[in-house]
């Protein structure tokens, strides 16, 4: 089963990026960053969702991302499906902190349960196949809305979303040009899918 490594993003202060990210979510090695001044406008087609146990850890994390210098996309709230909010940081990714819980069990742990890649892609179904000729499961899919892959022990989860829908989930326009500035590591690639995103043969995580 092919599974995600890392993801690497490309920002123009790769010092000032980690600086935030270390303060903001304590991520340790399977968020990296590269230097890079690849042109890039507007939305850049993903999202990074951090996964939590209760709404007292969103609030921790996005109190702490505010605090780094991110910018609040949507504030934390109670949903129909839970509870969460949206920033983005100063390099421009976007970050959704959620929890399918809307009470609290306990103060909060800041423990990140789960890291998902959400891709916002103009066909969901085509994309779909594209990942599933290159070895990736589908653990669960909602015709040509959502479809989220199975990548068994690796600490990225990949998921596809419609690139409109995803830019609305985020708080923002969908319009964007130039590069996406992420790069995938694991063990389908490399190659580059039908929406640009790429991806690099997997190496070993880094740990701090």
């Amino acid at each position: 089963m092919a599974s995600i490594e890392t993801v690497t993003l490309e920002v123009a202060d790769p010092t000032a990026a980690d600086r935030f990210h270390t303060a903001a979510f304590g991520l340790g090695g399977q968020v990296r960053l590269r230097a890079s001044e690849a042109p890039t406008t507007g939305f850049r087609g993903f999202t990074l969702s951090l996964v939590v146990s209760q709404p007292a850890d969103v609030d921790s994390l996005v109190g702490t991302a505010v605090d780094a210098g991110a910018t609040t996309l949507k504030p934390a709230t109670r949903s129909l499906w839970g509870y969460g909010g949206v920033v983005q940081a100063p390099d421009g990714t976007i970050w959704q902190v959620a929890s399918s819980s809307k009470k609290d069990t306990g103060p909060a742990t800041r423990r990140i349960d789960e890291i998902v890649l959400l891709l916002g892609v103009e066909d969901v179904k085509a994309s779909r196949q594209f990942y599933v000729d290159r070895g990736l499961a589908v653990a669960k899919g909602f015709g040509g809305k959502y479809v989220e892959f199975a990548t068994g022990s690796g600490p990225v989860k990949l998921a596809l979303y419609k690139r409109r829908a995803l830019a609305k989930v985020a708080g923002v326009s969908p319009d964007g040009t130039g590069s996406h500035r992420i790069v995938i590591g694991g063990g389908a690639g490399p190659f580059t899918d039908p929406d640009g995103f790429a991806w690099e043969a997997a190496s070993p995580a880094l740990t701090n």
